[in-house]
Formats: C-alpha cells, sequence, structure tokens
C-alpha cells in the first residue's frame, strides 16, 4: 500500500514539498487553515491598496488538480498523538505513516499585551485587509475634524515597530502615498498645516541586520530622504490611550501602531517542550526529522537546524530556506521509496533584497555583491514577479505595477471590509 505523508501546513515549505511529491507512489494530505496560497512578500502591497488579494494568493484545490495523488483538507491542528500516528484536526482525526510539520510562524507579540490588542500586524491576508480599511477608515475620519489639530495629527501619524524587510518596505510605500497620492485625494489636509508623521522603530543599532552594512546604509538614507523618522536603539514597551511608549522614554501620539517586530513558531499539544528550541521552532536533525520522534518532520520557519556551521543558530527564517528544505525533503521521500540513501539538508544562500520605494532598492548576493537604487529595485520586482505561484498572479501584478509606474497613482482604495476586528 501506498506510505501516507501528512503535510500540515501550505506556505512556501508545506506548498512545494507536496507539488513535488505529485504524481508519485505517496498519498498525500496537504492542511492549511485557508483554502488558498498567498505570496508573503507582497503582502505589505495588499495592505496599502497596491495589489488585491487575489493577485498574490491563489486556490491550492486548482493548483493540484493534477496530481490525483495528492488531497487537500482545509483545517487547523488541535493535537498530534505520535504514539498513534495520528493528527488530531478541528474537522476531524487523519492517520499518516509520515508527518511534516511546515505551519510556519505567527506574530510575536513579546508579551505586551496592549500592543496584541491595539497594533496592526501584518502576517495573513486578513491582517493586510484590515490594515487597508483601517487606514482608509482614518483618513476618511480625519477630514471631519481638520480643526482640530492635535487629534488630525494623531490620526495621521504612524508608527512602525520592526526594521526588517517588512517595517522597511511599508515605511517607505507609506512615504511615498504620504508625498504623491494622498495630496491628490485628500486636498482638505493640504491647508491644515498639519501632517502626519511616519515613525521606524528598530531595538537593534541599525535596519534590515541581516544584510550588508552598505544596503543598511542605503536604506537608513533612503528612508530618511523619503521623510521617515527613524529610531534605532529603541524598542516599544507599550501601546495605550494612544501613546506609542518606547524603551528610551520617548513617547508618540498616534491611533496607528503596525506591528512587525517579531515572529513565534506554533506550539503543538501532544509534542513535549524539549522538542522546542529557540522562538518554539520544533528541534531537527540534519534530514529535518525532529529530535525524539520516528516519523515526525519540520521545514520551514518552524525548523531549527544547527548541523552547519555557517547557520549554528538555525537557519533564517526566510523563503528560500522553505524552498530549499521543501525540495529536499521530496528528494528524500523518493529516496526513501527506491530504498536509497536520503540527503542532509545544506542551505544555499541566494542572498537577500529589500524594496524602499519607486527605483529604491537593496540587495545583497553572496558573495560580498552588492547593488542599490534603480538596478537592485528592477532585481527586486523580477524576483519577485517569477516567484508568484501561478501565470494569473504574474499578468495582473505586473499590470498594477506597471499603471502605479507611470501614474504614481492606483485605484484599489476602497473599503471592501470597514469594520476591523478587535
Amino acid at each position: 500500500m501506498a506510505k501516507k505523508v501528512v503535510i500540515a501546513g501550505g506556505g512556501f515549505a508545506g506548498f512545494n514539498l507536496a507539488k513535488n511529491l505529485g504524481n508519485t507512489n505517496y498519498e498525500v494530505v496537504l492542511i492549511d487553515r485557508d483554502n488558498y496560497i498567498f505570496f508573503p512578500p507582497l503582502l505589505y502591497q495588499v495592505a496599502t491598496g497596491f495589489l488585491e488579494p487575489s493577485s498574490i494568493s491563489y486556490p491550492y484545490r486548482k493548483m493540484l488538480r493534477n496530481m490525483p495523488n495528492i488531497h487537500f483538507k482545509m483545517g487547523e491542528i488541535v493535537r498530534i498523538l505520535p504514539d498513534q500516528n495520528i493528527i488530531e484536526l478541528n474537522i476531524g482525526k487523519i492517520d499518516y505513516d509520515y508527518l511534516v510539520l511546515a505551519t510556519g510562524t505567527e506574530t510575536n507579540y513579546f508579551g505586551l499585551e496592549n500592543v496584541r490588542k491595539n497594533a496592526i500586524p501584518m502576517k495573513t491576508i486578513n491582517d493586510a485587509l484590515d490594515m487597508r480599511n483601517y487606514i482608509l477608515k482614518q483618513l476618511e475620519s480625519a477630514t471631519t475634524f481638520l480643526h482640530d489639530k492635535e487629534k488630525l495629527k494623531r490620526t495621521l501619524s504612524i508608527v512602525i515597530a520592526g526594521g526588517g524587510p517588512t517595517g522597511v518596505e511599508i515605511s517607505g510605500m507609506l512615504a511615498e502615498m504620504k508625498a504623491s497620492v494622498l495630496r491628490k485625494d485628500y486636498p482638505e489636509f493640504n491647508n491644515t498645516g498639519v501632517r502626519g508623521d511616519i515613525y521606524l522603530v528598530d531595538g537593534l543599532p541599525q535596519l534590515l541586520s541581516p544584510m550588508s552594512k552598505k544596503s543598511q546604509e542605503n536604506t537608513y538614507n533612503s528612508l530618511k530622504k523619503l521623510g521617515v523618522n527613524i529610531i534605532l536603539n529603541s524598542q516599544v514597551k507599550d501601546y495605550t490611550d494612544g501613546k506609542v511608549i518606547l524603551s528610551n522614554g520617548q513617547i508618540i501620539e498616534t491611533d496607528n501602531l503596525i506591528w512587525t517586530a517579531g515572529v513565534i513558531a506554533q506550539k503543538f499539544e501532544g509534542l513535549p517542550d524539549s522538542y522546542y528550541g529557540r522562538g518554539n521552532r520544533l528541534i531537527c536533525d540534519e534530514f529535518n526529522k525532529v529530535k525524539g520522534t520516528e516519523n515526525i518532520y519540520a521545514i520551514g520557519d518552524t525548523c531549527l537546524q544547527t548541523h552547519e556551521a555557517k547557520f549554528a543558530h538555525g537557519h533564517p527564517q526566510v523563503a528560500q530556506v522553505a524552498l530549499q528544505q521543501g525540495k529536499n525533503m521530496s528528494l528524500n521521500f523518493k529516496r526513501m521509496s527506491g530504498q536509497k540513501p536520503i540527503k542532509a539538508f545544506e542551505y544555499n544562500d541566494k542572498g537577500s533584497m529589500a524594496i524602499i520605494g519607486r527605483n529604491k532598492a537593496v540587495v545583497d548576493i553572496p558573495p560580498g555583491i552588492h547593488f542599490k537604487g534603480f538596478v537592485a529595485w528592477f532585481i527586486w520586482i523580477f524576483i519577485h514577479l517569477v516567484s508568484l505561484v501561478h501565470y494569473r498572479n504574474k499578468i495582473t501584478t505586473l499590470y498594477n505595477w506597471v499603471g502605479s509606474y507611470f501614474t504614481k497613482d492606483q485605484a484599489l482604495r476602497m473599503l471592501i471590509r470597514p469594520v476591523r476586528k478587535q
């Protein structure tokens, strides 16, 4: 009988594994809480109204329809019963021969309860839509109290917590929108003498800490030119009564805190605490097997491997690691099926990049190659375009980008779901 591989999580790692096991002699079950795969690096463009959700997402079932050995289930993990080889979901139980956990991460608020309740996260399509609708609603609301300058400034100002790629990209996009789009769409603000400030806050002494010093300096200088207020060596400690309180004692009055400051992996009932390492990541051997288990594996952001000297504290939680682990895991399953020795995972670092604004980006490619400005911006555009999962996504995204580039505008600022979840 065909061995049954259950894959929990359909992100870069899980979907790449499932796709590469298509039309093999394995029975594959792919589980995800949503019925679509999406492209997280472009979430911020959905959040700022430059792309629709359909431009960066595509249904699993349509992607897998020509792979009869793969079945999709929409559900969430309740517990894992490793002794029985059963995973229990909110929709029922599924048995497995091999279980692969590829559930990624969720937003980490570091125990800051007021931040969790009141900040705007940036992790899912729902988060991006909530952010877009919330900001648009704030702008519409601000037109009703133009003479209350203190309240107007608080409504228009935005704090972004987290100086990684997502924080940098949102900051740059909002700064450019403020300089062009908002000036045209909301002429009421032009004569008030009030301008909403954009703050980017990070606890480290530099932005984009995993990237090269040149990229960090270029990013810092470019954002400053766009008018972003950058606060380093300081963290958000609380957010209450419309006040963002920083660890350096500074207080910023705003009704808008966007949280991109950290992620944490999910813990599963049924797996002991000893299985987890830093950030709740599952401790795995060089073959992605969870240590202490016989047939449970972890790939992507939820996996912690320390066997490579260059990554003694674990691989970075980026898309390339997830894609490569998914591909290596699929090859190992094929080798196991053919009674061949399996291969340890080795990460091939292809570089990192971040977009700052129009014609502004930074790219680092090993060993030590650095690009900035228009060339880096073009590389970023090309890589992200070809990385989208379906040709339909590529066409619609390119169409939107070309229109936005030449007009410095876009037409997706509709309040689709005006009530933000609390």
